[in-house]
């Protein structure tokens, strides 16, 4: 049974595979089962026929299970571990939130045009946490075994590191070790280098109308 998947095509690249975190986030999941999948790259700017009359709303991710089109990233992610159990990625439940507020953090960051209002502090105090956190059970959230909270953070980190250091010429701390070794770690792994959007300026681009609004 091969799997269609649809994700975000790259801006002005329709061909090309685009930026969103989402879409990355099953596509390492799906690497990471070594799970055969075809892709199908949606031009937002063209949304073709087909994509649209199975997903009215026009989101992806959007994958294809036994005839059924199914969409949102945490319903497929839970419905390919259900389907594809081995090598399990399963992350204790006690471990699902590590590091699911330094996201939004980082948006509200990258945003913002006031220095002084907190953002920056806001998203340094969840890395921290993260930092804290790898320091006691790393060298991934869940000890030695990459699970699904690692693949979900892998993409925004990615964005984060990107985003922040074109808009703000901003880096994470030196001194959260752990995280910068954890993100090493990562954006090591050959089903991220596979995934991740193929150039920076298409990170760049997509945050680009966020940023100047």
């Amino acid at each position: 049974m091969e799997i269609e998947i649809c994700v975000k095509a790259a801006a002005g690249a329709p061909d090309v595979l685009g930026d969103c975190p989402f879409c990355q986030r099953v596509l390492l999941t799906l690497e990471e089962k070594k799970v055969p999948y075809n892709t199908h790259l949606i031009d937002f700017s063209n949304k073709p026929e087909w994509f649209l009359e199975v997903n009215p709303e026009g989101k992806v991710p959007l994958i294809k299970f036994d005839e059924k089109w199914i969409s949102d990233s945490d319903a497929i992610v839970g419905l390919i571990e259900e389907k594809f159990p081995e090598p399990s990625l399963l992350t204790p439940p006690e471990l699902t939130s590590v590091g699911s507020k330094i996201f939004p953090k980082f948006i509200a960051f990258l945003k913002s045009k006031d220095e002084n209002d907190g953002t920056e502090q806001a998203l340094v105090d969840e890395l921290k946490a993260l930092d804290e956190h790898l320091k006691n059970n790393g060298p991934y959230i869940n000890g030695d075994k990459i699970t699904a909270v690692d693949l979900g953070l892998a993409p925004k980190l990615y964005h984060l590191e990107v985003a922040l250091g074109h808009f703000k010429k901003w880096t994470v701390p030196e001194s959260l070790n752990h995280v910068h070794n954890y993100i090493k770690l990562l954006f090591s792994l050959p089903s991220f280098e596979k995934t991740k959007p193929p150039k920076e300026e298409y990170v760049i681009a997509g945050w680009a109308p966020k940023v100047n609004a």
